[in-house]
Formats: C-alpha cells, structure tokens, sequence
C-alpha cells in the first residue's frame, strides 16, 4: 500500500456515470490463494443504511462472481487511459481459462484481506453487506428485460459498504 494513501470517501470527486460507464473499473475477489477479476461498466456509488456504498452487478456464468460469493470483501479499481488494453482484456477473457492479472502485467496487492491492484489510480475497498438475485418479475419495464437479457442470464446485484478508499500517491 506504500503507492496509496487513503481517504476519506468524502474527498472522493469524480463523476460516477463517465467513471464507471465509460471509463470501466476492475471488480476483484478472492483470497491471497487466489482472486480474479473483471471488467465492469455498470454500478454506482451511493449512501444506503447510515453507509457509504457501492452498488455492482455480476452475471451468474462470471467466474469472479464465484470469488465475490465466497468472500467478504471486494475492490473496485479505477486506471487512467493508459490501462485500457487491461480493462478491454479482462472484460473479454475468463479467469477460469489463466491468470488475467498476469497476462496484463497488473501486480496484486492486499489490504486487509481484499484484492487490488497496484497499478490503479483510485480503489475502493468494499465489505459486502447484500445481494439478491434479479428477478424477471421485478421488472418495471419488460424492454429492459428483453433488451438486455436475451439469454435470461440476470444479474445479482451486490451492496458493498466502501470501507476504504486508496488513492494513488504522485
């Protein structure tokens, strides 16, 4: 953790709908045995019971969503432009299939017993408090549904109580 130091989640100043839409972030879990990792473009940050939160939505055939059932915790990491060939790779590659973080050179690192990476700009390290599994039923609008579950394959959405936030130190 010698290249972060950590904030407060009220210092946080990004834009959470180009943050996370456009430039992506990393969700990881696992264990120091091992941890796995993956791309993701929907999610947000929020305040839900007297906690600063995240919000992520895993679908049930992602290898990382085994990580993040098993776990306790799991990070949110956040790279300048620079990383884009990693993100793109670890939105199009399984873990089942090798070592995403080795193939796109990107050093893990641990605090307290969550996975991240050293290589990214912010992190944000979560306590997972709930998830569910989405429910076709459960849709307002049934074009949403069809839209973006052709396969039926719906998410779980998980809420992650931000515990700590790392900042890249200049």
């Amino acid at each position: 953790m010698a290249s972060f130091h950590e904030m407060d989640w009220k210092e946080l100043s990004f834009n959470p709908f180009t943050k996370i839409s456009k430039q992506w972030m990393l969700v990881t879990a696992g264990s120091e045995e091992k941890s796995n990792t993956m791309t993701a473009s929907w999610g947000g940050v929020g305040f839900i019971w007297n906690k600063p939160v995240s919000f992520i939505f895993i679908r049930p055939q992602r290898y990382t969503k085994e990580f993040l059932d098993r776990e306790a915790g799991y990070s949110l990491c956040f790279f300048d432009e620079s990383h884009r060939a990693a993100l793109n790779y670890c939105g199009s590659h399984s873990g089942r299939d090798g070592d995403k973080a080795k193939a796109c050179q990107l050093t893990t690192a641990f605090c307290d017993g969550i996975p991240y990476y050293e290589e990214a700009e912010l992190v944000l390290l979560c306590k997972k408090l709930y998830h569910q599994d989405m429910a076709a039923e459960s849709f307002a609008d049934p074009a949403l549904l069809k839209q973006n579950y052709p396969g039926n394959d719906l998410h779980t959405a998980y809420i992650g109580e931000i515990v700590k936030v790392l900042g890249k130190n200049a």
